[in-house]
């Protein structure tokens, strides 16, 4: 499954951001920080994982439906895809 340059670039720029908010939240729970808030920053960083990962296969779904034949033949179906997204769902 094909991935646009400029897809990954995104992907990597959103991934130091969740990096960045995960040692934000390592750092919460060094300093005592209450626990309603240590939960928001989990949330907040989760939610960012998840739309990493739905950006990433709708890149993918896009470069599957251009080319059927040679994405099934590398592996992806269109039914090992819509697995892939279920798994994020």
């Amino acid at each position: 499954m094909e991935i646009r340059e400029e897809v990954k670039a995104d992907l990597h720029k959103r991934l130091r951001r969740i990096e960045g908010q995960v040692r934000g939240i390592q750092a919460m729970l060094e300093e005592d920080r209450e626990c309603r808030d240590i939960v928001t920053q989990l949330a907040a960083a989760t939610k960012a994982l998840e739309q990493v990962g739905f950006k990433m296969l709708a890149s993918g779904l896009a470069s599957c439906l251009e080319n059927p034949e040679k994405s099934a033949a590398e592996g992806y179906s269109l039914d090992v895809v819509e697995k892939m997204f279920l798994k994020l769902s």
